[in-house]
């Protein structure tokens, strides 16, 4: 089965707010529910593993198009932000990493 129609597949059975796992790290499958008459969609999600596989954070970073994914890595790549956030690692208290989790679905792209 090709990746658009698992994608189809998971657009058709998924629950609003599923997430899935897919096989390129820190990415996830997320079905967006249908919204002032827009029908539901598919969203990638980008949140960082554990050891296990799982997301750390609760809610990541939601791309819904193309067009989002360019916004946001012009931002990113822009070297004003990446001055900021290593300053920020200078300033800010020192984290401890997550305990590792078990299981996950995989989405393989």
């Amino acid at each position: 089965m090709s990746v658009d129609e698992r994608l189809t597949l998971f657009l058709e059975d998924a629950r609003d707010w599923e997430k899935r796992a897919t096989s390129i790290p820190d990415l996830f499958l997320l079905k967006l529910p249908g919204l002032k008459g827009n029908p539901p969609s598919i969203a990638i999600e980008i949140n960082p593993v554990d050891t296990s596989g799982l997301p750390t954070k609760k809610r990541g970073v939601v791309i819904r198009s193309a067009a989002e994914l360019e916004w946001i890595r012009d931002i990113l790549s822009n070297s004003k932000a990446v001055e900021l956030v290593q300053r920020m690692d200078k300033v800010n208290p020192q984290r401890k990493e997550p305990s590792p989790r078990t299981g996950a679905d995989i989405f393989e792209v």
